[in-house]
This record gives C-alpha cells, sequence and structure tokens, in this order.
C-alpha cells in the first residue's frame, strides 16, 4: 500500500465530505440512532478501540451496547478477555449472588493487564447488565457476558477439573492425568511452554489435551441424558473451557516460531468461540444477537490493512466471510489524549500521554474536521467512505503504548471504510481508571486540561 500525502487538496476534499456526513455526537440518547438503523436486523455487531486503555471507548461501547440489548434484542456481550474470568461475570449478571456486587464479580481479571476488564466504566456495566436482567420481562432472555480469547490456559484446566469432579469423578481423574504434562509451566508460565518445546526441552502435550477435548464432547451428550436440561450451560461452559485448552496449547506452542500463525489461531479461536456461543444461546432464543468488544485490530477486516501482506486474518474478515451482511464492524479512533498503558509487558499501568496523530493518518484527517466527536456511518456508499478508502496510516495501541518509537510501533496502513462498516471519532480522548491504581498511574500525564479535566 501506497500513503497518502501529509495534507493537500486530496485531504481538504476529504475532510468537507467527513464533515458533511458526519453525525456529530452530544452525549444525547439519539447519538447512535443512525448507527441502530444501519445495523437493523444484523446479529453480530463488532465494537472495536484504537487503544486498550481510553475510557471514552469504554463509555461509547457501553452507551452502544445498552441500546442493542435494550432496543433491538441483543442477549450477549462477547470481550477479548478470558472464557473463565468472564463466565464468572456471567453467572453474576445472570442472577448468582457468589459475588456480592460487579466489582467482586471482576476480581477473576488478574492476569495482565488487569485494568483492560478491571476499571470504573466495565464495573458500570456490569452493574447496569445486572440491573437490566433483575428487571425485564418475563420470557425475556438474560444479557449474557462471555471471553473469547484463549490465553486462560490453567484456569481452563481447572475449571474442567472441577466440572468433572462434580458429573463424574472418574473422568476428572482422567483429566488430571492428561493436563499433568502442562502443570510444569502453571500460572502464567504459557510462553515458557513453547520456549521448551521449541528448545525441545519439553515434549509437547498436544495429543493429551485434543484427547481430552474429544472425551468431553463424547460424554457431554450421555451425561445431558442423564442430569437434563438444567446442566446444559455448565457442560457448555466446561466444553469452552478444554476448547481453551487445546488452542492454547498450540498458541504458545508455536508463538515463537510462527508469529502469523499464532496470531491466525487466536482470532479463529475467538470467531470459532463466538460461533458456538451463537449457537448455544440460539437453543433458547433464536436469533441469538452479540455485540462483541475487541481492539480495532481484531474487529477490523485485515483484507483492508497490511497486516493481509504479512499472511494474518482477524477476527472481523472472518465474522465477514462467514455471516456476512448479518455483522456490522465498527471502529474506534482518537486524536491525542491520555492513555492507561505500560511500557513492557507485565509491568506496571501508566496513564501516558498519547501524542497527536502523524500527518498523513486516518486520525489527524478526522481531526482537521474541527468536530469533537462523531459517528460516520454506512461507510461503503457515501462521500465520508470514499473519502477514508486510500490506504492511510492508522494508529493502535495495545497494552503496551510507546510513544518514543511511535511510528513503527503503533501505526499501519490501512484503508479505513474497507476496514469497518462504522467508525467512531473521539477527538480527544483520557486514560481509564483502573480498579487497582498504583503511584506510576496516579502520578502519570494529566490532561492537557488540567486541573478541570473537561
Amino acid at each position: 500500500m501506497s500513503l497518502a500525502p501529509a495534507f493537500g487538496t486530496a485531504d481538504r476534499t476529504a475532510v468537507a465530505a467527513i464533515r458533511r456526513d458526519a453525525v456529530r455526537m452530544t452525549g444525547d440518547p439519539g447519538d447512535y440512532d443512525a448507527l441502530l438503523d444501519q445495523i437493523g436486523d444484523a446479529r453480530l455487531v463488532l465494537l472495536g478501540e484504537s487503544s486498550h486503555g481510553t475510557n471514552e471507548f469504554y463509555r461509547e461501547r457501553a452507551r452502544i451496547t445498552q441500546r442493542l440489548i435494550t432496543d433491538c434484542g441483543f442477549s450477549a456481550v462477547a470481550i477479548e478477555g478470558d472464557w473463565p474470568d468472564a463466565y464468572r461475570v456471567h453467572r453474576y449478571v445472570s442472577g448468582d449472588d457468589r459475588d456480592g456486587d460487579a466489582e467482586e464479580a471482576l476480581r477473576g481479571f488478574r492476569r495482565f493487564p488487569a485494568w483492560m476488564w478491571r476499571n470504573a466504566a466495565v464495573v458500570d456495566l456490569v452493574g447496569w447488565l445486572r440491573d437490566h436482567n433483575d428487571r425485564r420481562p418475563p420470557r425475556t432472555p438474560a444479557a449474557g457476558f462471555f471471553g473469547l480469547d484463549l490465553y486462560s490456559l490453567h484456569a481452563s484446566m481447572a475449571a474442567v477439573v472441577a466440572h468433572l469432579d462434580q458429573v463424574d469423578p472418574d473422568a476428572a481423574a482422567r483429566a488430571r492425568h492428561r493436563y499433568a504434562c502442562l502443570q510444569p509451566f502453571a500460572g502464567e508460565r504459557g510462553p515458557e511452554y513453547g520456549r521448551a518445546v521449541l528448545q525441545g526441552v519439553s515434549e509437547p502435550c498436544r495429543r493429551a489435551v485434543i484427547e481430552e477435548l474429544v472425551e468431553l464432547r463424547r460424554e457431554a451428550g450421555r451425561r445431558l441424558m442423564r442430569d437434563g436440561v438444567a446442566a446444559e450451560d455448565d457442560e457448555f461452559c466446561a466444553e469452552q473451557n478444554a476448547t481453551v485448552v487445546a488452542n492454547a496449547e498450540e498458541y504458545y506452542r508455536t508463538m515463537f516460531g510462527d508469529r502469523a500463525g499464532s496470531w491466525n489461531l487466536r482470532d479463529r479461536h475467538m470467531a470459532d468461540t463466538l460461533d458456538h456461543l451463537v449457537a448455544h444461546l440460539g437453543r433458547r432464543h433464536d436469533p441469538a444477537k452479540v455485540v462483541v468488544w475487541a481492539h480495532n485490530s481484531h474487529v477490523g477486516d485485515a483484507r483492508a490493512t497490511e497486516a493481509a501482506s504479512r499472511g494474518e486474518l482477524t477476527l472481523g474478515q472472518l465474522v465477514r466471510e462467514r455471516h456476512g451482511t448479518d455483522a456490522v464492524l465498527v471502529g474506534f479512533t482518537t486524536y491525542a489524549g491520555t492513555v492507561t498503558a505500560a511500557s513492557d509487558w507485565d509491568a506496571p499501568a501508566e496513564r501516558k500521554r498519547v501524542r497527536p496523530a502523524l500527518p498523513g493518518s486516518c486520525e489527524q484527517l478526522l481531526h482537521e474536521t474541527g468536530l469533537p466527536a462523531f459517528l460516520l456511518p454506512r461507510l461503503h456508499d457515501t462521500a465520508a467512505g470514499a473519502a477514508l478508502r486510500p490506504p492511510r496510516l492508522h494508529r493502535a495501541i495495545g497494552v503496551i503504548y510507546r510513544p518514543e518509537t511511535e511510528r513503527q510501533s503503533h501505526y499501519l496502513q490501512a484503508s479505513p471504510s474497507r476496514q469497518f462498516d462504522a467508525l467512531v471519532h473521539l477527538d480527544h480522548t483520557r486514560a481509564v481508571e483502573p480498579l487497582e491504581r498504583n503511584v506510576a498511574w496516579d502520578r502519570g500525564e494529566p490532561p492537557e486540561t488540567y486541573p478541570t479535566a473537561l
């Protein structure tokens, strides 16, 4: 892909087109009417973010999600998070009182980066889901909360064994025996397993974890006949955990030798989990509709970015290929502000200043409109969409932000209107607030409007 020039006549024309098509957002309930009209009867809505630590991305996704649930019959939120941790939240929002409140229900999210889901904005969403479910009319499905990711290798192994201890102790003993192969790499040591296999120090555990998944699926039907439909959710949860173990084993085993392959395995796992979730929920309420929260780099269609040249695919691409117009992909961007991120993997969360977007970038083009917050719906058939079709730099901040190497670390080339179906731009944003604030975060860079933070 070739880059557009820094800023010229074509860019000024593009800015004018974007301003004409922009739906200005003011915080009113009707801000997303145009987006819901575009979504229509679609069953899958994927909501992105261009960083994992921006408060406004969480807030606006929550606003959209609440309307999808209350106005459009959506019955689940699926996140870029681990299955067992999210399922604990699901139990809470569905009425289980083992956790006393939303904050306690989120305590399963302990793995780095905990602030992605243990933050004030997500606490508010989880509390809203519980209240919504408690008040819902009879025969209306509860809105669930599920995880799509595969990093929970050992938590998922423990969940499989705990389930089998309750329903089939002999099967639990077999599961313990099969999973023993991975026990030396307990905790957060999944990458060490991959390195040990690559170096020939440890034997792969692939066959054992696949055998466990196959047996669990085979025996689930027999147990359901014995225990009845009431056990269906527990069996589904156990199968998903066993699937996580199988796919996480392969992910960690291949991550050092095949970067594109391990990325693709992860996004295929998320897409497959989403399909399994839709099928499971659809048994009780058809059609099942699910809203997904994940990073732009997963939500967007890889075929519209330079990632495709590396052989990478994405969740958004797979969802489009499998579901066509039954899916809507929504990207989120920002120009400047602050962000919660770390400087290195497993390092403390910091509040960092986000540098103004680079010249020639999609974010700079959106900034030039002078609008503080706006929605661009229907990118495929508007003048704004045509203006955003040429490839441009597009920023992506994950859990690590390194402004000193921003161009190399945080930008890729992409065509926004082919990558997404709609785009939300929030020009100046602030860092999401972790539930566990530390000195590094509290002493981090304040917003430019400090001390008013308006």
